[in-house]
């Protein structure tokens, strides 16, 4: 039995259509994802504290290289899996995880693993992106209670200093959760920027 995030009968994400890429010189396209199904159950025991599902494209820009994948993401609790389709050339590709445990697999690299999915992904790709804390910053919330963080009129997280990033979130209109992220981390030659734009997302209730 698989853990999924489902609305009766079961819950699809719709087809995603990007009307622009993100601000990193990059063409625009057209990309279509599903809803990754976690293939570990949660155990039956646990309350489900944390469910979401997004979907959307990822950008970074390093003093090395420029980068960009369409990805989609299904969290629940500490359990994931990300489903992400042109990352620097590797192909599709699968992280999913576990507590304690995290698997990267594609046709370029076959399975890797690692106790985090940054390592992991930094290993495939050369990519530094914080996956652990957007978890949490996805849902408009910092990750630790040591964060400095600044509210907008209508008391969204609008600015965040967390761990060596510092994060600006962008809102639709009222909307109570953040439509794009964008995160800066500075590295000993320059500046590494990861611009996470959520196009769908389905959100349990917390």
């Amino acid at each position: 039995m698989s853990v999924q995030i489902l609305q009766s009968p079961a819950f699809r994400l719709s087809a995603l259509v990007l009307a622009s890429c993100i601000s990193l010189g990059l063409s625009g396209c057209q990309k279509t994802l599903k809803a990754p199904t976690l293939s570990t159950p949660l155990p039956s025991q646990e309350v489900i504290k944390t469910q979401f599902s997004i979907a959307g494209k990822i950008g970074v820009r390093t003093p090395q290289q420029n980068g960009s994948a369409f990805y989609a993401w299904t969290q629940v609790n500490d359990y994931f899996a990300i489903d992400l389709t042109g990352a620097l050339g590797i192909g599709q590709t699968r992280i999913e995880g576990i507590p304690g445990k995290v698997t990267l697999n594609s046709a370029k690299t076959g399975t890797l693993q690692a106790a985090t999915p940054e390592e992991l992904l930094q290993q495939a790709t050369g990519w530094q992106t914080p996956i652990s804390y957007l978890v949490s910053w996805i849902q408009g919330k910092p990750a630790s209670s040591s964060a400095q963080t600044g509210y907008d009129e209508q008391h969204r997280l609008k600015t965040l200093a967390e761990g060596d990033w510092q994060v600006q979130f962008s809102y639709d209109n009222l909307e109570a959760l953040p439509q794009k992220l964008l995160m800066v981390q500075t590295l000993p030659d320059g500046e590494n920027h990861v611009t996470l734009t959520i196009q769908t997302r389905e959100d349990a209730a917390q």
